[in-house]
């Protein structure tokens, strides 16, 4: 005779089944999404990230990219098809002003502009020349870099990679943007710095390196017993209802953040207890108003990936002569020697400092340093001396965290035109990084609106050929 079981015992046995549908309906999709716990998928090479943007397009045939031809049909007509530019004020063939030379061990070519770069760090570069992109126009090509996607409202890169491993600092954001001088935030404004639909203490916060404030309010207005308890109290309210919202128990941590920060930032941003030597090094009391500030930046970057932040990201300064607009300084349509040389004295020495402080210290090794613009530039001219946006072909590069330096990955044309050897995607390049943090970037995901997301969109592969 069958045992007949009743409608209780038959749930419990299926809790697995019925009760994780019935969870599932329940719950709101945001909150089921947070579920991630934050950890590796497998041993890191890297545990930071620091993201020199260059933002406006640096021309790859005038920096790491060298192509003779140019100088050999200079003036003459291009002799393929010119895709549609930006401006459509398109010139004939224009030779680099800068000169390349070959560096290092390795021998890696790197032009006038970066003496420092070139003379310090060639070994420790992975330069790849074959980056694409997909779109041509600044702002949604801003996008597109830092989410994978050309439009607003998806998370940076950042915000992925401090949701898929948590902030190792207990006093700092996991996602930090740094400014100073006056730099603008380039075009499409700081949602290039969003958490998207990911809870919002992954989103970056921005910190003015050189401000009496580098954070709007830090500075307490009221007794540190005060705020401790109104803290407290509001995280009481929020308790049963955070239990239930993701993105409110994104604000309480937010909020928490921001108290432990005010007595973090003042620590972290006082850089008198640095030696002169190292001061010297970055440039941080350069008598070139532009250069010293990203001097700081670089120097704070450092110490923030001391005090274990995860990502942080550095804005580069509009220069007076020469040089594009304040949200994209590298953007010469004009003028190009003299605006990307001024733009290039401005980041050479804080960036190779970075890098060789990065190596002294023992840090290097566990931080992924990445250095790219939104694009690359025309190997013809825009008027007489300038160069237009080109998205089909450009050089980007990586050191430290796992990278195996002193490697040239992929080409373009003789013209420095087109990628024409081992094409190379902005997916392929935050598959790798995510891959050097120990994350897979296909099993990095978040359910937004129904579907799941990730920063590589259904694309990307690991560039193996530059891992160490």
């Amino acid at each position: 005779m069958k045992q007949m079981i009743t409608r209780r015992e038959m749930l419990q046995r299926c809790s697995t089944g019925f009760g994780m549908l019935a969870l599932a309906g329940l719950m709101p999709q945001n909150l089921l999404g947070a579920l991630r716990r934050p950890a590796p998928d497998f041993k890191p090479r890297a545990k930071n990230v620091i993201f020199c943007y260059m933002s406006g397009g640096v021309s790859h045939i005038d920096s790491f990219d060298p192509k003779p031809m140019l100088k050999k049909l200079a003036g003459q007509a291009m002799p393929v098809k010119v895709e549609r530019t930006m401006f459509d004020n398109n010139g004939q063939i224009f030779a680099s002003p800068f000169e390349f030379n070959q560096h290092g061990k390795s021998g890696i070519p790197i032009s006038s502009m970066f003496p420092k770069i070139a003379r310090w760090c060639a070994d420790d570069l992975a330069v790849i020349r074959s980056m694409t992109s997909k779109v041509n126009e600044h702002a949604q090509a801003n996008y597109f870099f830092h989410t994978g996607f050309p439009v607003m409202g998806y998370p940076s890169a950042g915000a992925w990679v401090n949701y898929g491993l948590g902030s190792v600092s207990q006093n700092l954001p996991g996602f930090v943007v740094l400014q100073s001088g006056g730099a603008a935030v380039p075009h499409g404004g700081v949602g290039l710095f969003s958490s998207g639909f990911l809870p919002a203490q992954h989103q970056a916060s921005v910190l003015t390196a050189d401000a009496r404030e580098p954070v709007p309010n830090i500075t307490p207005k009221e007794a540190g017993d005060m705020q401790r308890a109104r803290l407290d109290f509001v995280r009481d309210l929020d308790t049963d209802f955070a239990s239930r919202n993701a993105q409110v128990e994104a604000a309480v941590k937010n909020y928490e953040t921001a108290y432990r920060m005010q007595s973090a930032v003042p620590d972290l941003v006082d850089v008198s207890g640095e030696t002169a030597a190292t001061r010297t090094l970055y440039g941080i009391d350069d008598l070139h108003p532009q250069k010293a500030a990203y001097a700081r930046q670089c120097l704070l970057a450092r110490r923030l990936v001391e005090r274990g932040v995860r990502f942080v990201e550095l804005s580069c300064l509009t220069q007076n002569i020469g040089a594009g607009g304040a949200p994209n300084p590298w953007d010469q349509h004009g003028d190009l020697e003299k605006g990307h040389g001024a733009m290039a004295n401005q980041v050479d020495q804080p960036i190779a400092a970075l890098l060789q402080d990065l190596k002294q210290r023992g840090l290097l090794d566990e931080t992924l340093v990445i250095w790219a613009g939104e694009f690359g530039r025309t190997p013809f001219s825009q008027g007489s001396n300038g160069r237009d946006h080109n998205p089909y072909g450009f050089s980007v590069w990586l050191a430290g965290g796992g990278v195996k330096g002193g490697t040239i990955y992929g080409a373009t044309d003789d013209l420095g035109y087109h990628a024409v050897d081992k094409i190379t995607t902005v997916y392929d390049l935050w598959a790798t990084v995510l891959h050097l943090m120990g994350l897979n970037h296909e099993n990095l995901t978040y359910l937004s609106g129904g579907r799941n997301f990730r920063l590589t969109d259904v694309f990307g592969n690991v560039i193996k050929d530059i891992i160490a």
